[in-house]
């Protein structure tokens, strides 16, 4: 028989994180600190909003693109917290959730042989969405002595005559590290003087805490050549409804909802009618999880500096990232051992790329009672490995 399967998909390796947690699967009482979900409810009011666009029979397709309210009410967004405008019928487009953005994104623009630079560490999806476009990523290996941020010396180091996108994952997940506006008006330079363009997955916008999140897209001449990828699974707790949203120039945008018209068709109609109640109404909820998750990251930096845990202070996103290369383990030696010893599961670094190793993923979008008793824990198995 011939071969049923593509040679490119079989070379692409599974997700890290899934195969790391088949084993959590297979365990009773694990404390799990390794998905990335908030965990608290969808705000009622949104989804009071879906119920009611139910009840009103609002079941049919919407427009390819999306509904003309949501995509006002993201127009009104990006406006308010970035001071940009955006034409709603022609730069903006709701998909099914940013994933499916970064996706359309990389086809609509790549040709083959076409090199897209990606950070890492970073979510899973870039490297492999990447390759089933056809481009050759290339990987920029971020450093824990710069917090994992992003230097204009490291694009430069990598870019050849046939890098055409640069992905701009901040704030970042797994490391919970920012990109501030000093940090952007370097690369900006490079970006435009190479002439780069840019897709910067911002779907943690609202998850920082030192200050008010920034946008590349914010700065002269970057929305000409930036693709926006946001939605509210994170900030809005809105994970299971399946929404994102891309903003990028028409001549991008347009090629982009080709592929989505015939692959897609359009996002779930119940969630978008929920969407426009988070955008409109939420920012109390948004406040109020921030607040929330800043407690648990502060409380999860104390513990490490009390356990003598080397770990950057992150300010984005719910994650923390610490350093466990004293032990001399991998990163899944560790999370192994340390899940089955103390059944606490966390995520290797390396799920995200080779520069993760020496590292590990905790999410703290957990409650703090959780967290508390995962803290004890990791800390009588590291006082444990220091001793042997």
């Amino acid at each position: 028989m011939k071969n049923p399967l593509s040679n490119e998909i079989v070379k692409i390796k599974p997700s890290g994180i899934r195969k790391f947690f088949d084993l959590v699967s297979e365990m009773e009482g694990v404390i799990s600190l390794g998905v990335g979900e908030p965990d608290f409810d969808t705000p009622w009011h949104i989804r009071e909003e879906g119920i009611y666009s139910l009840t009103k029979g609002k079941t049919f397709y919407t427009a390819n693109s999306g509904l003309k309210d949501l995509k006002q009410e993201i127009t009104k967004y990006i406006k308010r917290t970035q001071n940009v405008e955006y034409n709603y019928q022609s730069e903006i487009m709701v998909t099914v959730g940013g994933s499916e953005a970064i996706d359309i994104a990389f086809r609509a623009m790549v040709n083959p042989g076409d090199e897209i630079l990606i950070p890492q560490p970073s979510y899973v999806s870039y490297e492999p969405c990447a390759v089933l476009a056809g481009a050759k990523p290339v990987i920029i290996d971020l450093k824990a002595e710069n917090n994992f941020k992003l230097t204009a010396d490291e694009i430069l180091e990598k870019i050849t005559d046939k890098t055409k996108i640069l992905v701009l994952p901040f704030p970042n997940n797994p490391t919970g590290s920012i990109m501030d506006k000093n940090d952007l008006e370097k690369i900006v330079k490079v970006i435009i003087e190479k002439d780069l363009y840019v897709l910067s997955d911002e779907i943690y916008a609202e998850l920082t805490y030192n200050g008010k999140h920034i946008s590349i897209i914010s700065f002269a001449g970057m929305k000409e050549r930036t693709v926006l990828i946001n939605g509210f699974s994170k900030a809005y707790a809105m994970t299971g409804w399946r929404l994102g949203y891309a903003c990028a120039p028409k001549i991008i945008l347009e090629q982009m909802l080709k592929i989505h018209q015939y692959c897609i068709m359009c996002a779930p109609t119940t969630s978008q009618y929920a969407a426009i109640s988070a955008l409109k109404y939420g920012d109390k909820d948004v406040e109020e999880m921030r607040t929330s998750y800043n407690q648990r990251r502060r409380f999860l930096m104390h513990s490490f500096k009390e356990m003598g845990l080397n770990c950057f202070e992150p300010f984005g996103a719910f994650y923390v990232f610490p350093c466990i290369k004293e032990f001399g383990m991998t990163s899944e030696e560790f999370a192994t051992k340390f899940l089955m010893e103390e059944k606490v599961a966390t995520v290797p670094g390396t799920a995200f790329g080779a520069s993760g190793e020496g590292f590990l993923r905790i999410s703290y979008a957990y409650s703090l009672d959780t967290l508390k008793i995962a803290m004890e824990k990791l800390n009588k198995f590291i006082t444990k490995l220091r001793k042997s």
